[in-house]
This record gives C-alpha cells, structure tokens and sequence, in this order.
C-alpha cells in the first residue's frame, strides 16, 4: 500500500473508528452508572471526548500497523475499558449483563444509523465518493465491534454476558479464564478459528438483521 493510498485509508475510517470505540466505551460507563456504580463518571470516563478513551498502542499504533501490513485486510484494535467495580451494582449478578450489553448495543445502533445515511446519501444523488465510504466504513466497523466483543469468553463483553447468565458455579469457572482469556482470543483470532466459527456467521446475521431494520428508511429513498 502506497503513502497515498494510507492517507486516504486513515481518513475513511478515523471517524468512524474513533466513534465506535467511544460510544462503545461510554455506553459502558452510562449503563454502570444507571445501576449503581459511579466509578467511570468519578474518573471522567462517561464522556464523548475519544481522548478519554483512546489508548496509543490498541487504538492508534496497532490498527495502523496493521493497516499498512495487510493492506486493510485485516484491521484490529481497542480503547482503554472502562473502569467498572461490578460490587457496586445493585444486584451485582443481573446488572454486569446490562452493563456490558451496552456496549455492544451501542455498536449496532451506530451500524444503523450509518446504515440510514448511507441510504439517504444514495438515495438523494450524493456522488461524493468520500461520504459515501464513510458510511461505509461506519457500518463495517461497527458491525465488526459488536460481533467481535460478543465474543463469549472474559474479558470481552460476551464473556460478562455468559458469566452473569450462568448459575453460580459455572459462572465462577467462566470468570477464571479472564486473565488469559484476551490472549486466548487473539489466538482464536490470528488461527482464523474465531473468524469462521464465529465472527463470519454472526455477522451475516447481522447484516441481516440491519438490512431488515432498514427496510423502510429504503422504501422512502427508493
């Protein structure tokens, strides 16, 4: 990949990135919040400021590295999670589902509104190419975040949702991977076992699901 041609990369997808990881990290901290726990609005972390979130190495070093490397093939990041003391909550168990559902949800709303926009620049004759890969890039990536962090092994958002779902005993047996559990993911990942048993066929069905919940935005810019 050419300088250029990395340039023109970065500015496509730095805005729908840096929105994804922040909303994504601030939904975290507003549902925590809302059930009991006060720890990310303390430290100045419920907030849209991408600054707040952003981590050098997971969201800047990492993906442009491997954006230069696999020609946008293959791209992979993170922020800096929010901090969240789930003993605050009020029924600690019930509310950790809430608390890390929101992230994710807040990933598939951002697909879909990007998703409406690309639609209705379409549909009204917008031939800026450059918007248009925008909205394309927003709902690419952000169909990537949900699926990926749905992922069901701690520490990732899927892995909170299973231990909270699970009785007691095998929940506590889930929450024991966690320290290794986000090198165990990068395994499964960089394998391609995650991509194909997991990634490729949620996120058929959620294309599905956004192609459906589109549907009328389509009808009336058609």
């Amino acid at each position: 990949m050419d300088i250029a041609q990395l340039i023109q990369n970065i500015a496509i997808w730095a805005i729908p990135v840096l929105f994804s990881i922040t909303v994504h990290e601030a939904a975290h901290g507003y549902a925590a919040r809302y059930f009991g726990d006060d720890t990310a609005y303390v430290l100045g972390r419920i907030t849209l400021n991408p600054l707040k979130h952003i981590d050098p190495v997971g969201t800047i070093l990492m993906p442009l590295l491997l954006l230069f490397s696999t020609s946008g093939a293959f791209l992979f990041g993170y922020a800096k999670p929010v901090p969240v003391r789930f003993g605050n909550l009020g029924n600690p168990k019930r509310d950790m589902v809430w608390v890390a559902l929101a992230g994710p949800a807040a990933n598939l709303l951002q697909a879909l509104l990007w998703g409406g926009l690309f639609i209705a620049l379409n549909g009204t004759g917008v031939e800026e190419k450059y918007f248009i890969s925008v909205c394309d890039a927003g709902v690419k990536v952000n169909v990537l975040m949900f699926v990926f962090n749905l992922f069901p092994l701690p520490p990732l958002d899927g892995g909170r949702i299973l231990v909270g779902l699970l009785p007691m005993r095998q929940a506590v047996m889930v929450s024991r991977v966690e320290p290794w559990g986000f090198f165990i993911v990068l395994a499964l990942v960089f394998s391609g076992f995650a991509n194909t048993m997991w990634m490729q066929p949620l996120k058929a069905v959620t294309y599905w699901l956004l192609n459906l919940l589109l549907t009328p935005v389509s009808m009336i810019f058609s």
